[in-house]
Formats: structure tokens, C-alpha cells, sequence
């Protein structure tokens, strides 16, 4: 198991105002100057095996300001100060000239993460402005900012993650590394009192909440599975769909939770007897509890001792007295897939050898076609959401569904059964409607064949990344982004990331209009879907040296 995939191949990284000073339009190696502790930084990712690439715009060439052997010279001066780096990925071009390169596009990493022999999702890119970080997402990499007097604030509320210096993101990467790892190169009798290298019986695992929750879960249910004889994932009404997609479970239990669900009934005395003799017919060896960062383990920790499973671990900040063997800590703003996956690692659980840590469904579990004839290269529109205050207003959703019927898009509005009304209303601007007419199912077929889906942040959002698909993210920032974003896949942000809701968790907007969606520009979204499919047919990008 202590072969389980890593999180990241290689670093991307911009030049000037990442690891050099930033000297406009510069052709002259002798004004080259590293920012401080720039080496010390970059030596420690070598150290750990990763592999680096720099990712720039320099439309000084455009210009003419200087030629291809003066920036081969600085690039030179460059890795003298800093050391080789693996690969040099360059757009030559002005902003207009139409390439596919300039950041905020995506080419330079795509071409990076090919010079490198690895894909972008396993890339991260560190940069200084926005820019860098459109071109990380854009790509499915993971972006970190490391803000300069020349980033401006919006940029800052903007990016999934944040770093004080590039020392700082270097922290995060190996964080995150080593989270994503920790104690499967240990013995996992340490953790789990039985001999290295045996299968484990059967293992209870558990995620509660909606059908999005359940599917962000998915790599760390699949590792347990790979160490497991068999898994039985406890779920609540809201994820049972999303239970019966995921790869690796044997049995499916579904069972509100009145300390997770939104609209929890009282705890009765009766019903908690209950769910306790049925924890406890599963015969569970082991279970692992997983939880969103702002939900305790400890209530059902507490049910799984009375039903007798004699091994219990979870994330808990609180103290668990001995509710639970194994006590799992997690640093705030950690992507939620690697939160959950870093539980399973700390319990002695990896990925299978050629099992990449992202979304996926079984399968054999999905329809074989799409539940009705649909034209060729549309774009999905899903306007609801779970939660309210993560929905972007009906009215500016038909004007984004109008927009792209104008740009030559065809649409297909989805939504659930107790959303016809709302996606007519959508749909009625130009789209199919497909609301109530697909199972979860059916619907993750109709997003795997989509060009890209635009959706708020909600459970279709982590079904269109479990099928692969790009989204653009009509996302609120109720709750961070880099956290809840669709993971490891191309995707857009769209929306007031800096709007006065910001980490509010609310479930109904507490500003009046609701700006943070209600200001988005269609054609904005239009735009998005555009750089998204572009990406998806690209010709290798050019670079220069």
C-alpha cells in the first residue's frame, strides 16, 4: 500500500514575480534577481522528487523588445541562480493575437505537463496574479497564489489557495504530499492491530449529507476497498443515489443522521437503538467516519462503541476520549477529496497502484446511453442547487442559457424532480429541458457527454468531475473555494468570490439580491465555455526556450 499514486509530479511556476523580480519586458540577464529565498524553496521540491517547469507569458518577443537569444540568455541567468529546471514553456505572444498559450489559457501548462511526461491534474502551479491561476484551473491543476504589491484583492479572494511567500507554498505541496500519504510507508498493525500487508475483513465506512459529499469521498472508500475484504458505506437519504455509483462499496446502508442532515428530524431514544443493532449486524472490523471539516465524528463514534466495532477512526479537532482509536488531525483549507483521502492513508489504506486520487464511478453501474436523443457538442446548464444560497437566481441562469444558444450552443437544462418548474423557466430561453427526467445515473451519462456543464456548487458539479467533464463554476463564497471546487478537472470560477457572504456557510443568502450570482455576465460564461472547449481540442502549444 506504500505504493499508493502521489498527489503531484511536478511544480509549475511562474517567472517574473514568482521567482524573479519582476523587470518589465526584460532581455538583460544582469537584471535578473531572485526573490527572496527563492533557491531554498525550489531545492526542497527537488528534494522531494518533483519535478519543476516554468510557465510564462513574454509578449516582449511580440514587440520586438528583445529576441529569442536574449530571453534564452535570461532563462540561462535563471537557472544559474536557481537551478535547472525541467522544462521552459513560453508564449511569445500579445494579448489579442487569438493564441492558445496566454495565460489565462491554458496551453502553457498543458505543454508543460506533456514536456514532463505527467497530466495537469497531477501539476501545481504557483504564481503571483490571476492570471496564473485561471491557466491552473483551466488546465485541472492546482493553483497557489503568492500575492505581490501588483495582485490586486480581487485576484486574492479569486484563487483556491493562498501563500505568504513561495516558502509558504512549498510548505503546502509537501503538505498536502504527505497528508495524502501518511502511514501507508508504516506498518499498519500500528494503526490497525493487524499484520502488514493482510486484508482487513470488512470495513464500515461513512459519509453522511448530500450526493456531492458522498461523490468527493469516492478515492477514499476506493482505498479502503483495495485493503478491504468488504465495504459497507453508511449514508443518509441525500447520498444514497451517489453511494450506489461509487466504485469499491459491497453494501449500502442508508440511514438519516439527525447531528448532519439540514432538515434533521428530533433524536428519539428508539431510533438511535435502532441504527445501533443494525451498526452491529454489519459485524464491522473496522470503521472510519468521514465528515466535512465543520462536522464532528464524535455523536456516531459514540453509537459505533455500543454496537461493538472495536476499531473506530475519524478527523476530530475535539477531544475524543476513547471514542476513537485512530484521532486524525487535518490543517484548515485542505481540498476536501485529499481531507477525506489523508483519513484513509492515516488508517493504513492506499489507492491501488494505477488508481489516480480523483472522482470516478463504477462503471458498470451507469446506463450504457443517455436517457434521450440529445444534439451533438452541447453544453449542460444546472441551475439549482442544494442549498439556496449556492443557486444562481432562475432569471440570470435563462440569460446565460440564452447567450449560449446565441453563440451557437446547443443546451440541456437538468435538474431533479422538484425542479421542473425551474428548468422549464430556464430551459424556455433556448435550451432542452431535461429537469426530473434522469435518475442520478442517467444524469451522469448526460454530463459525461457534454462539452462542459455550468453549474453552482452543488452535487452535479462533483458528478460532472467524477465523469470527466469541464465546468464552469457559478461558485458563491459561502464556503472556500479550494476546499469545495470540482476536483482535478478544467473548470472556470465565475462570480463575486470577494462578495460579503464569504465564508458565511449560509444556506440562504444573507445579502439582499444575492450579488455574488446575480452580477455574473453571460457573456462571461459564454467566454469560459469557449476557452474550455478550445482546451479540450488544442493542438500542442508552441513554446520557446
Amino acid at each position: 500500500m506504500s505504493g499508493s499514486p502521489s498527489l503531484f509530479d511536478a511544480v509549475l511556476l511562474d517567472r517574473d514575480g514568482t521567482l524573479v523580480e519582476d523587470v518589465p519586458y526584460n532581455g538583460d540577464p544582469e537584471k535578473v534577481r531572485p526573490m527572496p529565498g527563492t533557491r531554498a524553496a525550489l531545492d526542497r521540491l527537488r528534494a522531494a522528487g518533483l519535478r519543476l517547469g516554468v510557465v510564462t507569458n513574454q509578449s516582449g518577443l511580440a514587440r520586438g523588445l528583445f529576441t529569442v537569444a536574449d530571453l534564452g540568455a535570461v532563462h540561462a541567468r535563471v537557472d544559474a541562480l536557481l537551478g535547472p529546471f525541467d522544462t521552459w514553456q513560453v508564449c511569445p505572444h500579445q494579448e489579442g493575437d487569438g493564441c492558445r498559450c496566454r495565460k489565462p489559457a491554458p496551453g502553457l501548462v498543458d505543454a508543460a505537463a506533456r514536456a514532463l511526461g505527467t497530466d495537469p491534474s497531477r501539476c501545481a502551479v504557483i504564481g503571483d496574479i490571476g492570471r496564473d491561476m485561471a491557466a491552473a484551473a483551466a488546465a485541472g491543476a492546482a493553483g497557489i497564489l503568492v500575492p505581490t504589491p501588483v495582485t490586486r484583492p480581487e485576484e486574492i479572494d479569486a484563487a483556491p489557495t493562498v501563500a505568504v511567500d513561495l516558502a509558504d507554498a512549498v510548505d503546502q505541496i509537501l503538505r498536502r504530499q504527505a497528508l495524502a500519504h501518511a502511514g501507508l510507508a508504516a506498518d499498519p498493525a500500528a494503526a490497525t492491530g493487524r499484520g502488514t500487508g493482510a486484508r482487513r475483513g470488512t470495513v464500515l465506512v461513512v459519509r453522511s449529507d448530500s450526493a456531492g459529499d458522498v461523490l468527493i469521498t469516492g478515492p477514499a472508500i476506493r482505498a479502503v476497498a483495495h485493503g478491504a475484504d468488504r465495504v459497507v458505506l453508511l449514508c443518509g437519504p441525500r447520498g444514497r443515489a451517489a453511494a450506489r455509483l461509487l466504485p469499491g462499496v459491497d453494501e449500502v446502508i442508508e440511514w438519516p443522521l439527525p447531528w448532519i442532515d439540514p432538515e434533521a428530524a428530533p433524536v428519539q431514544a428508539e431510533a438511535m437503538r435502532a441504527l445501533t443493532a443494525r451498526l452491529a449486524a454489519v459485524g464491522a472490523d473496522q470503521a472510519l467516519i468521514f465528515t466535512s471539516f465543520h462536522q464532528s465524528p464524535l455523536p456516531l463514534a459514540l453509537l459505533l462503541r455500543m454496537a461493538g466495532v472495536p476499531w473506530v477512526g475519524a478527523i476530530s479537532d475535539d477531544y475524543p476520549g476513547s471514542l476513537l482509536d485512530l484521532r486524525h488531525r487535518v490543517p484548515p483549507g485542505i481540498p476536501e477529496v485529499e481531507r477525506a483521502l489523508s483519513l484513509s492513508a492515516a488508517a493504513g489504506f492506499g489507492l491501488a497502484a494505477r488508481d489516480e486520487p480523483v472522482l470516478r464511478l463504477d462503471a458498470e453501474a451507469l446506463p450504457t446511453r443517455s436517457p434521450v436523443d440529445l444534439p451533438a457538442g452541447y453544453v449542460v446548464v444546472h441551475p439549482g442547487a442544494s442549498v439556496p444560497a449556492r443557486a444562481c437566481p432562475p432569471r440570470r441562469c435563462a440569460e446565460i442559457v440564452s447567450a449560449l444558444a446565441r453563440a451557437g450552443h446547443p443546451v440541456v437544462v437538468t435538474g431533479g424532480p422538484d425542479e421542473r418548474e425551474l428548468t422549464a423557466q430556464v430551459a424556455a430561453a433556448g435550451g432542452v429541458d431535461l429537469g426530473g427526467r434522469t435518475s442520478l445515473a442517467e444524469l451522469a451519462v448526460v454530463l459525461a457527454q457534454a462539452d462542459c456543464v455550468v453549474v453552482g456548487n452543488t452535487g452535479p458539479a462533483h458528478l460532472a468531475a467524477a465523469v470527466g467533464t469541464p465546468v464552469v463554476s457559478l461558485f458563491a463564497p459561502t464556503v472556500p473555494f479550494g476546499q469545495w471546487a470540482p476536483y482535478r478537472v478544467p473548470l472556470v470560477r465565475v462570480g463575486d468570490a470577494g462578495a460579503a457572504c464569504r465564508q458565511t456557510r449560509a444556506t440562504v443568502c444573507p445579502v439582499p439580491g444575492h450579488p455574488c450570482l446575480a452580477g455574473v455576465d453571460p457573456a462571461q460564461v459564454v467566454a469560459a465555455v469557449r476557452l474550455l472547449a478550445a482546451r479540450a481540442a488544442a493542438e500542442p502549444a508552441e513554446g520557446v526556450r
